[in-house]
């Protein structure tokens, strides 16, 4: 019996997702569909990546709009191209019984003419990317003022990419919808405060906890020195053979460095990062998705909306600053059912935003031990066996040299034949990991700083924050101003990858960061202050000019 009939959807949506295997709908599936299916309520769902949000919006769309009308009358919109053409294609094996049903991606990075050539010919749906859709709406080549349905598909991504003002604009431009429905994976202020101007009491629907992680994920970190990050992150790589998964950074420039490093030593890897073209970005995503290449390492802009099935772990080569970025990170595992591995690679001051993340995510955290050289060795050897003994020998004529080989190793002992075989295969690992040392940094009680007495007797520390010019210990920062802020839709975590990407910085010679709505403040080594300012004063982001400079010489 398939459970999705008690839904309210007709046969024909029932028929086709029979035929793809489904016949017990997700939670978001069972509370979102009957609500839906009303067409006149708006909703909020709160679930993670991976759920079955595309058939929770997805089928009662399909039933709601009227299929001999050639005009939009649905909108679904999400933050990348790549979801963009998921979600179409999901919907496109939903309405394999409704042939006058017509499903449109529109998205950028492709010809923007045949999009439009194709909106001519008549559709119901429009699935977009917010840049691309503004820009039809720009050329009236798209009119939604016979809208009914708007869908916001990982509205939290979209707001922390900036799109808050284009989905505005996109709500106060379909006067005649019936309905809004949001989904998202969180919900950060912004979101809550667009639902409440835009919505009517809105439906809402939560699966599992607001930020908490999906339970079949298994959280790990090492503990390593910072300058033995790449080197625990080669090992942990080999350590798992069997291992196709996503490496995050921070910066682009890390993405690059890492990826081209790694391929130098003979790994299928690739990165993903704002510099690359459309077709290069989807050369590398299709190379992924088909397993030629066995990991793919990206910076979480980058990755925005990626959705690859039978991912084992996803390795964070460096801590996200928020905890919804590391959520997001991790459900790129563990999906369908399956479960994954979230790996970190921390060093011992990044201990306590480990142990933050671990309470807002709601999931234990396990320390794991940097494996050894040998035990890297020991495992890809076992790996190699499994693999010798499972090899398909039925599809070659290999009879045919049997006798050839029996004569050749007539006077080799199977024991020689197999360290010989061995010694093929294993001779760089062995070499490079023979006197592998120990990465691993033991976590101690950590001294608490030494305090001097006033004159008085009050004490007060050693060392203290200087409120300009951040010093401990020695250390020299400079604190600058910078003309942008919340309001351009940034987060504390979406700003600092912006502006490292911007100047090529490491994190490490940042400090705090103070985000105000319109200005925000950056604490930075003084050594790299004057190439971030060169990098970004000057530069325009969204059509306005960015000035940044010495917070007092302003």
């Amino acid at each position: 019996m398939n459970l999705f009939e008690g839904l309210g959807l007709e046969e024909r949506l029932v028929r086709a997702i029979s035929e793809l295997g489904f016949t017990q709908p997700t939670p978001i599936q069972e509370k979102a569909i009957p609500v839906l299916l009303s067409g006149t309520k708006d909703l909020v769902g709160l679930a993670q990546t991976g759920t079955g949000k595309t058939a929770a919006f997805g089928l009662p769309l399909l039933q709601l709009i009227q299929q001999d009308q050639k005009f939009p009358q649905a909108l679904v919109v999400c933050p990348t191209r790549e979801l963009c053409l998921q979600i179409v294609n999901e919907m496109d094996l939903f309405k394999k019984f409704a042939p006058g049903m017509h499903v449109l991606a529109v998205y950028g990075g492709a010809s923007i003419g045949v999009q439009i050539r194709d909106l001519k010919r008549g559709v119901q749906i429009v699935v977009a990317t917010p840049g691309r859709l503004i820009d039809l709406i720009e050329r009236k080549a798209i009119h939604l003022e016979e809208i009914k349905y708007v869908v916001l598909d990982e509205a939290d991504e979209m707001l922390n990419m900036g799109f808050q003002d284009d989905i505005e604009f996109i709500l106060q431009n379909t006067p005649k919808r019936d309905a809004t429905w949001l989904f998202s994976a969180t919900m950060p202020p912004e979101i809550r405060r667009v639902s409440r101007k835009y919505m009517k009491q809105p439906f809402e629907i939560t699966i599992g906890k607001v930020n908490t992680g999906n339970k079949n994920i298994d959280h790990q970190y090492y503990v390593t020195a910072a300058h033995h990050r790449y080197d625990t992150l080669k090992r942990v790589i080999d350590f798992n053979p069997g291992l196709y998964g996503i490496i995050f950074t921070r910066t682009k420039a890390d993405a690059q460095n890492i990826a081209e490093r790694l391929t130098r030593e003979g790994y299928d890897i690739d990165a993903l990062h704002g510099d690359l073209t459309q077709q290069q970005r989807d050369k590398v995503m299709g190379e992924f998705r088909e397993k030629t290449l066995q990991l793919l390492i990206a910076t979480d802009v980058a990755a925005r909306g990626i959705d690859v099935q039978g991912i084992t772990h996803v390795i964070n080569y460096e801590l996200p600053d928020d905890v919804e970025v590391y959520t997001h990170r991790s459900g790129r595992t563990g999906r369908a059912g399956n479960t994954g591995v979230c790996l970190s690679i921390v060093h011992m001051r990044e201990i306590g935003k480990l142990r933050q993340i671990e309470r807002m995510v709601q999931a234990p955290f396990h320390k794991a031990e940097i494996p050894s050289g040998k035990e890297v060795c020991r495992k890809q050897f076992f790996h190699f066996m499994e693999k010798l003994l499972q090899a398909d020998i039925s599809h070659g004529d290999y009879e045919t040299y049997v006798p050839m080989l029996a004569e050749k190793f007539e006077g080799i002992s199977k024991e020689e034949v197999l360290k010989r075989v061995a010694a093929m295969e294993f001779d760089r690992f062995l070499k490079y990991y023979e006197n592998a040392e120990d990465l691993n940094i033991r976590e101690e009680k950590r001294e608490r700083k030494p305090v001097v007495r006033k004159e008085g007797g009050s004490r007060e520390p050693a060392f203290r924050r200087d409120s300009r010019n951040k010093s401990y210990n020695g250390g020299d920062y400079m604190r600058l101003f910078v003309n942008l802020g919340t309001k351009d839709g940034f987060y504390k975590a979406s700003f600092l990858q912006f502006i490292l990407d911007m100047s090529d910085l490491r994190k490490d010679v940042l400090g705090k960061i103070d985000m105000k709505e319109m200005n925000s403040w950056i604490e930075i080594d003084r050594s790299s202050a004057n190439q971030m300012i060169k990098a970004i004063d000057g530069k325009n982001y969204k059509g306005r000019r960015i000035r940044m400079n010495e917070a007092n010489s302003r």
